[in-house]
């Protein structure tokens, strides 16, 4: 590649043809020091861009894009400044070109069910062979692709989807010889042709009877209420979330969620694998994931439950919200201060006002932690239960806690102030770890049982999603910080359409495509067009955000020092 002191022509882009961002001329060249990282990244910037040919109607080879080759400019010989920008014109045309090619392959995605859209397939990479459960829709896996057909206004996929699941639910659910509660919803389910000849079509539902660990999924529903509130605020049509399919399953999810137990703890109870972290990585318990799309669920069903809905049930839902609130404020919020009270904890409490009620001992804190925490920050970390404290990051349970204002504004800001000065950590070369930091060794053979999967900076296991960016897109936008996610924004557009759209990255910058990443993987698609749009227009934010009311949260009081402990 070889750089300019004069800014490039304005690209033509024929009509048969795509064209696709260049690699920023810096990827294989040695790293900036890291330290300048919150205000000033430099970068090499490419002159001239010759585009390679690709024929739109080959629709069989699911390539949308082929490899930029970047060649020498006639005349140039001399090298741009590092501070010289590309023109608008081109960076603006190169993001048309991404927007153009994704929404090619999230219209190639759609599943048609009695000749009604109904959903997108997780990925339409056949490249690697066995399509696996790939070829199917996935309940958390459509939530980006809906928010991006609402906001182009295409709603009728979202409704049949809606719809659909809804009677999936009432389904009988076995496994083995047990029957699942009534308000499970499914994982995934695929168009079953019964019959080509007279071609009659059925849904087969996964609600975890066939998944890998047979584990039902927790985060379903409470995705499919969250969908439906966006479905309806976006809309503004209250008739779908007010039929009575859409009332009951509603009140079965929650009844599910909030049944009575032998737990001491608001929070939702979880086996490890339930969520979007569907292998074993240790969050059994009570991961914060699922904690925020519960809060954020209960929040979202109390705004579309009919008047006449049963007052009690209605009353449960406003005790457990502010309960699940204090709870996850009191003991799941880390910051340098409240890291610090931990490190001195004393053990062995015995008493209502007892500092260290999980009896954490301080020596179990890893190491990793006290130089991750920096002094302006904190975040929600990822599990609490007795003895045990999980200090991991987890992207979409802190983002989801912004969100659902779960989080309040002090603590909102402290989260992106955390991604900020560890930008290099979460975010790297391409947006956006998962969790932080990566298992690895001894840790990663016992908790993950070896799993060749989710091996150090892979896959779940502190890989990059580009998924995710729609997360930070969003919440940087609700705190008024677009500033941050133009930077991140910038990293995906460099790589995410000539890399052809995988599900992950692999490594501790997330430089790598992943090592079993499916191409053309359609949450990634569908992540960065919701990303574009909610930063092309914050007004879009009222899709998914919810404000404080007021009344969700509940405050920790002060508490002393017990005496049962010198």
């Amino acid at each position: 590649m070889v750089l300019c002191a004069e800014p490039p022509p304005k690209l033509k882009i024929p009509e048969s043809k795509i064209t696709e961002l260049a690699d920023d001329a810096n990827h294989d060249s040695p790293k900036l020091e890291r330290r300048t990282r919150m205000h000033h990244i430099e970068r090499h910037r490419s002159c001239v861009v010759t585009l390679s040919d690709m024929e739109l109607n080959d629709l069989k080879s699911r390539r949308l894009l082929q490899t930029l080759e970047v060649s020498k400019s006639p005349g140039a010989g001399s090298q741009c400044s590092l501070h010289e920008e590309t023109p608008t014109d081109t960076n603006a045309s190169h993001r048309r070109a991404i927007a153009d090619a994704a929404w090619e392959a999230l219209k190639r995605s759609i599943v048609y069910f009695r000749g009604q859209p109904i959903g997108t397939v997780a990925a339409i990479d056949k490249s690697q062979g066995a399509a696996l459960n790939y070829d199917q829709v996935f309940m958390r896996d459509f939530i980006p692709s809906a928010l991006a057909f609402l906001m182009k206004g295409e709603h009728l996929i979202v409704k049949n989807f809606l719809v659909e699941t809804a009677h999936l639910q009432s389904r009988e659910k076995m496994v083995d010889l047990f029957k699942l509660g009534q308000g499970v919803m499914p994982a995934s389910f695929k168009v079953h042709h019964c019959n080509p000849t007279l071609k009659t079509e059925s849904l087969l539902a996964d609600f975890g009877e066939t998944a890998i660990g047979r584990v039902a999924p927790v985060d379903s529903g409470l995705w499919w209420i969250i969908l439906l509130r966006a479905y309806t605020r976006w809309t503004g049509d209250n008739s779908l979330a007010e039929s009575p399919n859409c009332q009951r399953a509603m009140h079965l999810i929650l009844r599910l969620c909030l049944s009575e137990g032998c737990d001491t703890s608001p929070a939702l109870l979880c086996a490890d694998g339930c969520s979007m972290i569907d292998r074993r990585m240790g969050i059994y318990g009570y991961p914060i994931e699922i904690q925020a799309l519960f809060f954020m669920a209960m929040r979202c069903a109390l705004s579309m439950l009919k008047q006449d809905s049963d007052a009690d049930f209605v009353n449960h839902i406003t005790k457990r919200i502010q309960a699940l609130s204090y709870h996850l404020h009191s003991y799941y919020w880390l910051d340098f201060q409240r890291l610090n009270d931990i490190y001195r904890y004393k053990t062995e409490e015995y008493s209502q006002t007892a500092l260290n009620k999980f009896n954490v001992i301080p020596e179990s804190i890893p190491d990793w932690i006290f130089d991750f925490m920096p002094s302006r920050g904190g975040y929600f970390i990822g599990n609490v239960s007795p003895a045990r404290m999980d200090f991991r990051w987890f992207c979409l349970g802190n983002f989801i806690a912004i969100l659902s204002s779960l989080a309040t504004g002090e603590q909102a800001e402290a989260i992106l102030d955390l991604v900020e000065e560890r930008w290099e950590e979460l975010i790297g070369e391409m947006p956006l770890k998962i969790c932080y930091p990566a298992m690895e060794n001894q840790e990663w053979q016992i908790v993950t049982g070896c799993d060749p999967k989710n091996t150090r900076w892979s896959y779940h296991n502190g890989g990059s999603w580009p998924v995710l960016l729609w997360l930070l897109v969003a919440v940087s936008v609700k705190l008024g910080r677009p500033h941050l996610v133009r930077r991140a924004m910038e990293l995906m557009e460099r790589r995410l359409a000539k890399d052809e759209f995988p599900e992950y990255y692999d490594g501790k910058a997330g430089r790598y495509v992943g090592k079993q990443a499916r191409k053309y993987q359609t949450w990634s698609v569908a992540g960065y067009l919701v990303a574009k749009m909610l930063l092309d227009d914050p007004s879009h934010l009222r899709i998914i955000a919810l404000e404080d009311d007021g009344h969700s949260r509940s405050r920790a009081p002060c508490l002393k020092r017990s005496n049962s402990c010198p």
